[in-house]
């Protein structure tokens, strides 16, 4: 069952909610358009230097070597290009053999428990304001090749690496921990040679109308609503455990997530439908900002709907969408990873050549918020329901051969909070 205790309850009307917040934010900022010139001057230097990139045939996207993470000798340019993409590829994070034989065991796993005859279709709505056509996704969280990934020393490296780039002290107060990382229990992707699919239109994860309507959020980007873009760090961990989602909602996220992720289990070709992002951490303040001008109408943020994905499309956001960048091939057990507010989706395919396997696994740093919901995570791992985050499908409550709590190492019960 997912879980209210800590959630945001929806205002009785959004519309009128929606208006207020504007009116507030608009007294606050004074003019307008000239902060909206602001971020959009910044915003340029990066879309240009993304745009020349895409000229000379590379990827935006940096990448890294899981060694140079280990031994903790990552050269001062690509750390500095990391935080200015938001974004980055973990080459060799584990070794191909290892990828190859979970992709082979998540088959041996549903295969085992008759899978296909069991499933009913997708449980959420969650990108229905998307352009989108469902991707392959299956809803089984606590199989082998999940837990040993989640649990893997490596792993953990690569987390506490990611949390390393955000700033976990300010406002005189610590805010997270990023040298330990709790479970969020996500879905495995399979997509099959042949696929025909629509993909999935830019957005952003981590709450959509609560970036605007949440105290906690608007704490989070205080620096911009008080018209002083000039000291917003979308790197600054302040307040960011303190937002909830709002309830009610099929799928939603209950931690801070300082990056999502995922690791590739087949080869993987960057034309063949995958991920692409933005990478431009501070464009949210232009997604924030947008729907305060005049041409949109009081009580609309731009698409915007509750318990949904945070639509961006080119009838407003167009400037961003410059910027687009799809991720470099991907060889099995690399990963990729991307900051929390980054806008990121997935590009069509059709007739796509080769598998498209991954495992989504985030970095969720320690924080109460983050402990707490983990917690939550054991009693459902313990049972084999789904994690309150995610649809009620509880598709391996009954399958003997779901990964067991004996199975555990020291990482893998540290994550759940124990």
């Amino acid at each position: 069952m997912n879980n209210t205790s800590t959630a945001q309850h929806l205002p009785t009307d959004v519309g009128a909610e929606i208006a207020a917040v504007k009116k507030d934010w608009r007294q606050r900022i004074h003019d307008v358009p000239a902060l909206l010139d602001q971020i959009v001057e910044h915003l340029e230097s990066d879309i240009d230097a993304i745009e020349r990139e895409h000229q000379q045939g590379k990827s935006a996207w940096p990448e890294v070597d899981f060694k140079d993470i280990e031994q903790g000798s990552v050269d001062e340019a690509t750390l500095a290009k990391i935080k200015r993409r938001g974004c980055v590829v973990v080459r060799n994070h584990f070794p191909v053999a290892q990828a190859q034989a979970w992709d082979q065991s998540l088959i041996d796993y549903v295969d085992s428990n008759n899978f296909d005859q069991q499933y009913r279709g997708p449980g959420d709505n969650f990108f229905g304001s998307l352009s989108a056509s469902k991707p392959e996704i299956y809803p089984i969280y606590w199989s082998g090749a999940q837990m040993e990934a989640r649990q893997s020393e490596r792993m953990a490296t690569v987390q506490c690496f990611l949390n390393s780039f955000w700033k976990a002290e300010s406002e005189g107060k610590t805010w997270f921990d990023p040298n330990v990382n709790y479970i969020y229990p996500d879905r495995v992707r399979r997509r099959p040679p042949g696929t025909n699919s629509n993909g999935l239109g830019p957005h952003t994860d981590a709450g959509s109308l609560e970036r605007w309507l949440v105290p906690a959020y608007q704490q989070v980007f205080r620096h911009i609503i008080n018209d002083n873009f000039a000291q917003y760090d979308p790197w600054d961990g302040a307040y960011r455990s303190e937002v909830n989602e709002y309830a009610c909602g099929t799928t939603r996220c209950s931690v801070f997530r300082t990056f999502q992720g995922w690791t590739a289990l087949s080869d993987i070709k960057r034309d063949q439908g995958v991920l692409f992002s933005i990478p431009i951490p501070a464009a949210m303040a232009y997604v924030l900002i947008r729907p305060l001008m005049e041409d949109v109408p009081d009580t609309s943020l731009c698409g915007v709907a509750p318990r949904q994905a945070l639509p961006v499309d080119a009838k407003w956001h167009d400037i961003l969408l410059r910027g687009k960048s799809t991720i470099p091939d991907m060889a099995p057990g690399d990963s990729v990873w991307w900051h929390c507010d980054l806008i990121h989706g997935v590009a069509p395919v059709k007739d796509q050549q080769g598998w498209g396997n991954v495992m989504y696994i985030p970095a969720a740093p320690g924080c109460e918020k983050n402990k707490r919901y983990a917690q939550q995570c054991a009693k459902s791992f313990a049972t084999g329901l789904s994690p309150d985050d995610f649809p009620e499908e509880h598709y391996e409550k009954e399958w003997g051969n779901r990964f067991r709590w004996e199975d555990l190492n020291a990482i893998g019960r540290q994550s759940f909070g124990e």
